[in-house]
């Protein structure tokens, strides 16, 4: 099997290392060596030790192919605060966030995760951050949002777009896409999918 190491961007401030210590954990818990996890996941060894020990932070494909190898959701890597909780209303206090580096991404889950069929995100994309290099794409699904401050590179099935603030998009999930910030300002944008991936 050929090995395919992912764009990860390395974060001398280890920022990453709350991703790393809730992975190393989960792989502790289940019994798993770095190898068989690397293996799995399809990346090298290498690359998950300096994930697991903050030095690196993951993209978001790789982060997608550790959990599947650690059999856990993705979503159990957002930090859950204190706050009002129902099954209908997200309160700004209570939205469970995930933080991909300095210079990557912070993402704010918006919908309850009552309703699988979607998922409203808010990212924010740091200057210099993005997906990854290699775009990725999901079995199946939707993918819409829009803008809300800063420029946002997108590509879609190869084409390219510049987006901003108060553009919008949609594309089906099954198109390799990626995205990053354009610019010396960070991006803020509502990203919207279907069915729910975290």
């Amino acid at each position: 099997m050929a090995r395919q190491d992912q764009v990860a961007t390395a974060s001398s401030e280890g920022s990453g290392d709350g991703i790393g210590r809730k992975l190393r954990l989960r792989r502790t818990i289940k019994g798993f060596a770095l190898q068989e996890v690397a293996e799995r996941a399809d990346i090298s060894i290498g690359l998950l030790s300096q994930i697991e020990r903050g030095v690196t932070t993951p993209s978001l494909k790789s982060l997608r192919q550790i959990c599947a190898a650690l059999d856990m959701p993705v979503g159990w890597l957002f930090d859950v605060p204190e706050g009002d909780h129902d099954d209908v209303v997200v309160r700004a206090t209570a939205r469970r966030g995930l933080t991909l580096g300095p210079k990557g991404m912070t993402k704010e889950l918006l919908s309850p995760d009552t309703v699988p069929g979607i998922q409203m995100i808010r990212i924010i994309i740091q200057p210099g951050g993005s997906s990854g290099d290699q775009p990725y794409n999901n079995e199946s699904g939707a993918k819409c949002g829009t803008v809300l401050d800063g420029t946002l590179g997108l590509e879609v099935a190869g084409q390219s777009y510049v987006l901003a603030a108060g553009d919008s998009f949609a594309f089906s999930a099954e198109k390799l896409h990626r995205f990053w910030c354009i610019g010396d300002q960070a991006v803020e944008l509502i990203w919207v999918v279907t069915p729910a991936v975290y």
